[in-house]
């Protein structure tokens, strides 16, 4: 039981002494790595931004397409109206 532990303990350091090692280049390398992802996500970010302010300029020109739409459509019902009164009183004569 001892051993195994004795045998655990030195693989355990063995990992850690390892993994704890970075050299200088790599940890240069994990920066320029990290710069260049904010990079992304400040472009990332600012075409999002963008991409909402379209969005929001084309459900401004939808609702005022649906506004003309309506008031197209109530200008039919009404013309439709008048054509059928027109229509009942002809047919009275």
């Amino acid at each position: 039981m001892n051993k195994r532990i004795v045998t655990m303990l030195v693989l355990v350091g063995a990992c850690a002494g390892l993994s704890a090692c970075a050299t200088t280049g790599e940890v240069e390398a994990l920066r320029t790595r990290v710069d260049a992802l904010e990079s992304n996500v400040s472009a990332t970010r600012a075409d999002a931004a963008a991409a909402r302010t379209t969005a929001s300029d084309a459900v401004n020109t939808a609702n005022q397409a649906l506004d003309k739409a309506n008031e197209a459509n109530a200008r039919s019902i009404d013309t439709e109206t008048k054509i059928d009164r027109m229509f009942k009183r002809a047919m009275h004569k």
